[in-house]
């Protein structure tokens, strides 16, 4: 579990990253679908990030998963990793501009389709969340990497297409959890559960733990 970085009273942030394919903007969805107002009832923000386009903040904005002044879609212009990492300024001018308007419980920031190397600044998220799937083979989380090992959660996803490419997800597992030590790994099917049940509930829990430390520094 992760140790906010910002005061636990503030909205929590969570980091979305992983390789382009792999299902982040689907996974979004489904988070603003299973904790947004027609879910858990949170109140919920978002900000995507492309090279070039508003692609990924379009197709949110087009399935009607959140209003879409809800949504910022961020034109990074160059590598991913500097948006998120390493210049982290027009990512966090869009969250605040979130915050100060919504006043929201999550604000879910995912990164534009980078490589296993992709690592979001804790100056910027408060947790995040690494997304692989299954389509690369069982070998992707044994190559490692930042995004793979030190990620606050790892989500191996499309896990119903293991059949169909010969993956083994006994292997992955074993795999990811000896990189990761007691870091958490979640297997996720978005056509089998459109809701991303075990990154939901992990979210719900993180924002759970930042509420009871609010309370606590309250006195």
């Amino acid at each position: 579990m992760a140790t906010p970085r910002r005061p636990p009273s503030a909205p929590l942030r969570i980091g979305i990253g992983g390789p382009v394919g792999s299902g982040k903007t689907a996974l979004v969805a489904a988070l603003c679908r299973a904790l947004g107002p027609e879910g858990a009832g949170l109140d919920m923000a978002v900000v995507t990030n492309d090279i070039y386009t508003t692609e990924d903040g379009d197709f949110l904005v087009r399935h009607g998963v959140l209003p879409a002044e809800r949504i910022t879609a961020v034109q990074t212009g160059a590598c991913p990793h500097t948006a998120i990492r390493d210049d982290i300024a027009m990512n966090l001018d869009a969250v605040e501009e979130l915050e100060e308007s919504f006043h929201p419980d999550v604000v879910l920031v995912e990164s534009g389709g980078d490589n296993l190397t992709a690592t979001f600044s804790y100056g910027l998220v408060d947790a995040q969340v690494f997304v692989v799937d299954v389509a690369g083979g069982d070998k992707v989380p044994r190559k490692g990497g930042p995004g793979v090992i030190t990620s606050d959660l790892l989500v191996i996803n499309k896990t119903d297409l293991a059949p169909l490419v010969g993956a083994d997800l006994g292997v992955m597992d074993r795999d990811a959890t000896a990189l990761r030590g007691e870091r958490p790994v979640a297997f996720t099917s978005l056509r089998e559960d459109p809701g991303a049940a075990p990154v939901a509930a992990w979210v719900q829990q993180l924002l759970a733990q930042r509420r009871e430390l609010a309370r606590a520094a309250a006195g």
